[in-house]
């Protein structure tokens, strides 16, 4: 099985290159048959990558420890669930799993887009096709997942133990998917600017391809912060890691990138600015690519240093040079069709909500770069540690949450003084009362009191919306404001469902502030020793020891009482995993709305006594919730409407019927995706 994946592998980069020619050359002659040839191509590509992955899972699941990342990455005593994670748990296999769902997204790109868009696919064939051919390249000749050891050993090292969790089952596949994803809307870009089509019709074919790596990624990033809160056993969720950030920056890109257009789309402004923004998301996965698998920066979360660096910073120059020089060539095709009217205007407030989205961004890179820059012109490495993106980031994260709000309440073009007194009355009503309420029930950071008092007002915002949006329904249909909300949910996704999605993010901003009056306390106790922190009381009943296949563990017991009521027994645990001889904790966690109390077993002292550290983390559940609603209001606006679904009809229909198929050919440029 193992010569079969790695036939498979050749002949995709085969069928790689030839879909970047076939594609070029089937465009620059207007040869339907060969622009056909090489999406069909990739295809193909996609089918020996499924077979080059099905290969090396069954190397994993059949334990073949002569295959050398077999080995590396899994051994016999892991649960079966570690073991089919292992496939993305190293680096040789990650890069197979990422070059996989790259193929992915392509095929169904060109499967979605066979009679649509004709005059772009031929170039994001190209554009995809190329990207493959990339990854092939890497796994052929520098990350090789099927190298063979020359003995076949009786048992591997073994998956990272702190890798060992659900989470991390189903984390990297869905950062995977988002980050591999943002390739998509790049290739639409460049098809475009290859092409000289240069009207809304890429940004249109874009949008969707955006929303859903959109998603992924931020789905990708809680659940990391989720695995890290569970299992690094450090009392938080996000610790402005280097490669935390690595995958924050390109959904910052993002979420800049799904504002601005919506100004392209209604106002014909910022066409440069938006594929400048289309460059610098997808060039923010690969350069987040590079700083996980180069090991030029240090992280629990990064791959072992290896030669794949150098391949990565000359694919980001090539990639960089034909960007810049295709918008170049095509500026005098970019002009606005319209300008900047007034600054009491959605416009702007979607503007500023760029400059702010990408400030963090920059301010991010900036801390994550720095130590790496600093030890190469002084020679000294220089820790930039979480003090330093919480001072940064905190005030910009509050203009960003303010424009949150704003935004809805400007109209478009301009806004009368009357109609802004009467938008923002309430929000601002709301402001006040909800920091005021703050200030009063804690004593709290400035910060925390601003954070709680915007979490308000975009609240009051938004309802203010869906209010507006009922009471029109209701005097226009005669329907109830329940039946107008459902209404409005389902006909109007992308206004309504993104609505939803801001929702989602006061929630986040909610847990966020938590932190602002966490409590965290170290202490040593005794056996039937009870201390007091706060308003908790913990016991420490017993200690005990035990040894499972390959891992040794010591775990505690500890009552916790609030007010003399019992509410639980916690059970910490400290393991120590003998084939890579690493320790990890296992912490324990009493969970409420209001906060959790977060208890982590240090050590044992060997007389009777253990070492413990405990944490009081407020709003921490709100977070979790908020990144729930994030995700299902994001997938139910990128959801199909009705209309979708007419379009997708009229595409199977001209499956059936050639004439059609020509005539959608001639206008797909104009049918919205």
């Amino acid at each position: 099985m193992i010569d079969v994946g790695y036939f498979a592998l050749c002949l995709a980069l085969a069928m790689a290159g030839y879909a970047v020619f076939a594609s070029i050359l089937g465009a620059r002659r207007d040869d339907e048959g060969l622009i056909r040839s090489g999406e069909n191509a990739v295809l193909a590509v996609f089918g020996l990558l499924s077979t080059s992955v099905g290969s090396l899972w069954y190397a994993i699941l059949t334990h073949d420890f002569q295959v050398e990342y077999v080995y590396e990455n899994s051994n016999l005593s892991m649960p079966i669930q570690y073991v089919v994670a292992s496939l993305w748990g190293g680096q040789n296999g990650s890069v197979l799993f990422w070059g996989w769902v790259l193929s992915v997204y392509s095929s169904a790109v060109v499967l979605f887009n066979r009679y649509r868009y004709r005059a772009l696919m031929p170039y994001v064939v190209s554009g995809l096709a190329g990207y493959s051919f990339f990854f092939c390249l890497l796994n052929l000749f520098v990350t090789d997942p099927f190298q063979q050891l020359p003995f076949s050993p009786a048992d591997g090292r073994g998956l990272n133990p702190i890798l060992q969790h659900p989470y991390m089952a189903i984390h990297p596949p869905i950062l995977y998917a988002g980050m591999v994803g943002m390739s998509v809307p790049f290739a639409f870009a460049m098809g475009a600017l290859m092409s000289g089509h240069l009207d809304n019709s890429w940004l249109r074919a874009a949008r969707r391809w955006l929303l859903i790596p959109w998603t992924f990624l931020g789905a990708g990033n809680l659940l990391g912060g989720a695995w890290a809160y569970l299992e690094l056993g450090w009392g938080g969720y996000w610790g402005w890691d280097p490669v935390e950030n690595a995958a924050f920056m390109p959904w910052l890109a993002a979420t800049a990138l799904l504002h601005s257009m919506m100004i392209q789309e209604r106002k014909g402004m910022l066409k440069v600015w938006n594929m400048i923004l289309v460059f610098f998301t997808y060039g923010m996965t690969v350069f987040g690519t590079f700083l996980t698998r180069s090991g030029v920066v240090s992280s629990v979360h990064s791959f072992a240093q290896s030669n794949v660096g150098p391949f990565f910073v000359v694919f980001m120059a090539v990639t960089a040079l034909i960007a810049i020089s295709l918008l170049v060539v095509r500026l005098p095709q970019l002009k606005s069709e319209n300008h900047l009217e007034s600054l009491a205007s959605r416009e702007t407030a979607f503007l500023l909500n760029n400059w702010i989205l990408l400030g963090i961004l920059f301010a991010v890179l900036w801390g994550t770069l720095f130590p790496v820059l600093s030890e190469a012109f002084t020679g000294d490495k220089i820790t930039v540690g979480a003090p330093f993106f919480n001072s940064v980031i905190t005030p910009l994260s509050m203009g960003l949450l303010l424009l949150t709000g704003a935004g809805p309440l400007f109209a478009w073009r301009r806004t009368s003084p009357a109609s802004l007194k009467h938008n923002f009355a309430v929000p601002i009503a709301a402001t006040a009362v909800t920091a005021s309420a703050a200030a009063l029930l804690y004593e709290l950071h400035a910060y925390a009191i601003i954070s709680l008092g915007l979490c308000g007002f975009v609240a009051a915002s938004v309802g203010l919306e869906f209010y507006r949006g009922m009471r029109s329904r209701h005097h226009s249909t005669g329907e109830s404001y329940l039946r107008a909300l459902t209404g409005l949910l389902a006909k109007s996704k992308r206004r309504y469902g993104g609505y939803v999605v801001h929702l989602s993010i006061i929630l986040l901003f909610v847990g966020f502030t938590g932190q602002a009056f966490g409590t965290d306390r170290e202490m040593v106790l005794r056996y039937g020793e009870t201390k007091r922190i706060r308003d908790y009381e913990v016991t420490f009943e017993t200690l005990a020891h035990s040894e499972e296949p390959g891992v040794t563990i010591s775990a505690a017991a500890l009552s916790l009482h609030r007010q003399g009521e019992f509410l639980c027994t916690l059970l910490p645990e400290r393991r120590f995993y003998h084939s890579s001889e690493q320790n990890t904790t296992e912490v324990a966690i009493y969970s409420t709305f209001r906060e959790d109390f977060y208890l982590i077993l240090v050590g044992d002292a060997g007389d009777g006594s253990a070492m413990f550290q405990i944490y009081l983390n407020p709003l921490v559940n709100w977070v979790w919730a908020g990144g729930i609603l994030f995700v299902l209001s994001s997938l139910w606006t990128m959801w199909p409407t009705r209309r979708d679904r007419s379009l997708a009809a009229a595409d199977r229909a001209s499956l059936r019927d050639p004439a059609l198929a020509i005539r959608q050919s001639v206008v797909g440029s104009t049918v919205p995706s």
